[in-house]
Order: C-alpha cells, then sequence, then structure tokens
C-alpha cells in the first residue's frame, strides 16, 4: 500500500516530466519567438532600428551578399585559416600534451613555461606576429594556431594524468616500449578530453580568427564585419556575426561526430 509520502513523490515526478516534455517541445520555437519580438519592437519603435534593424531587414541583406557571392569569398577565406590553424595548433598541442603528461620531469621542467604564457591574450600578440609574419595569410594561420595549442595541449595533458597508473604499469610489464606506451595507453586514454579540447578550440579559434581579420585583411567575415561598421551598415554587420556564429557552430558539431566515430567509448 502506497504512503501519502510515495504518491506525492509519484506526482511530483509525473509533474516534472510533463514540464520537462513541454520544455523540449517548446524550447525549439524559443529563437522563432524571439525573432518575432525582435521584429515588432523594432517596427514598432521600442528598439532602435538603426542599432537593432528588424530581422527581415538583416535577411534581405544576407540574402543580397549570397546573391552576390560576397558572404560565401568570406566565409571561405576564414574557413581555411580557421582550419589550417587548428591542424598547426592541435597537432604540436597534442604530442607536448602526451608528452608532460606521462613523463614528470619534462612536466616539472617545462609545465611552468607553458602556465605563464597561457594568460596572455591571444590577440595581443597579433601586433608582433603582423611584424614578423606580415599581413599575408602566415599571421592569421599562427594567432589561430597559438590560441588552438593550448586547449589541445592542456586537455590532452589532464587526460593522460587522470590515467590510471596500472595502465601503464601492465604496459612496461608487458617490454612495451616508451613509444608504444604513449600510442597504446597515453593516447587512447587522452582521446576524450582531446576532443573536449578541439570543441573548445573550435569556438576559440572562430573569436581569433574573426578578430585578427579586422586588421590587415580584405577577406575573411570579421574583415565584413569591420567594412561594414566603417560604413555603417548595422544589417550587414549582424549578417557577419550570425555568420561566424553559424560556421562555429557548425564546426563544432563536426568535431563532435568524428569524436562519436573515432573514440566511441567517450560517451561512457
Amino acid at each position: 500500500m502506497s504512503t501519502p509520502a510515495s504518491r506525492e513523490a509519484l506526482v511530483r515526478r509525473l509533474r516534472d516530466e510533463r514540464s520537462g516534455r513541454a520544455a523540449r517541445i517548446a524550447g525549439p520555437f524559443t529563437p522563432i519567438l524571439l525573432l518575432v519580438v525582435w521584429e515588432v519592437a523594432s517596427r514598432s519603435g521600442l528598439l532602435d532600428a538603426r542599432f537593432f534593424p528588424p530581422p527581415t531587414s538583416i535577411v534581405g541583406t544576407f540574402a543580397d551578399l549570397v546573391a552576390a557571392g560576397t558572404l560565401q569569398t568570406h566565409a571561405l577565406a576564414t574557413l581555411s585559416r580557421v582550419g589550417v590553424g587548428l591542424v598547426l595548433g592541435a597537432v604540436p598541442g597534442l604530442l607536448l600534451g602526451i608528452a608532460l603528461g606521462a613523463v614528470p620531469v619534462l612536466r616539472a621542467l617545462f609545465g611552468p613555461i607553458f602556465a605563464s604564457l597561457l594568460p596572455i591574450p591571444k590577440i595581443a600578440i597579433l601586433p608582433l606576429l603582423l611584424l614578423i609574419f606580415g599581413l599575408g595569410e602566415a599571421s592569421k594561420w599562427v594567432i589561430v594556431a597559438i590560441g588552438v595549442f593550448f586547449y589541445v595541449f592542456y586537455n590532452t595533458m589532464g587526460g593522460v594524468l587522470q590515467t590510471q597508473p596500472i595502465y601503464f604499469d601492465v604496459a612496461k610489464s608487458s617490454g612495451a616500449g616508451r613509444w608504444r606506451t604513449w600510442s597504446t595507453v597515453a593516447l587512447p586514454a587522452a582521446l576524450p578530453s582531446v576532443f573536449t579540447g578541439l570543441k573548445l578550440s573550435v569556438g576559440g579559434a572562430f573569436v581569433i580568427i574573426a578578430a585578427s581579420e579586422f586588421v590587415g585583411s580584405r577577406t575573411g567575415i570579421g574583415y565584413l564585419i569591420w567594412s561594414a561598421w566603417g560604413t555603417l551598415s548595422v544589417a550587414k554587420m549582424y549578417v557577419g556575426i550570425v555568420t561566424i556564429s553559424l560556421l562555429g557552430y557548425l564546426a563544432g558539431l563536426l568535431v563532435g561526430l568524428l569524436e562519436r566515430r573515432l573514440v566511441p567509448w567517450s560517451r561512457q
């Protein structure tokens, strides 16, 4: 026989399930509702249309830029820079993260160096990179790579450090050398953390590249936003902001798909 307390718990659970189901159903429509409110507020004067133009006008500007091929050109330029920077930053971040995570001596020697470099705002060194590499693509690749490196490095090292020592002991007792131990124990153990770092680095890469394209660039979404600011084309600015947000979101989804394919045990 159920007690009043158990009946109350059952009622509460059913209520929570109904509210959760309603939230899941209504969730996808929340952005649409926000856009409708924005449209009405901008058209009615509750929002200053100079700074918050109606979403319909932003969509019109988006369509014009796509029809002219301008948006695709800038988006491809940004994506290529992010792609090259991800490779240049992720590979050394992965290798050094495994090395410092698996070898305490290396961690003691070089850990403080990386810890002192981490707090430096990556965009703050852009002027120095422009002096070294010029206004071309190399400076943009390097600034993205530096930001990506720290995400991947620290997540990889953390993944190795969280590996149970018994796995390394088993590898050593079976006669595995250092390289085999790293490749068969340290790397698989760190891969879930590596992909966490990659997902974080993708978002960070788009932040960095947008800021770097403000200076010394004639292509890219960052340049599109900056040039729109210079001509007070607010709707075009919103197009650039939404586009780079969408690119970052899709890139994050791609990394997530790769993680599910390559690291199925990370879901556990």
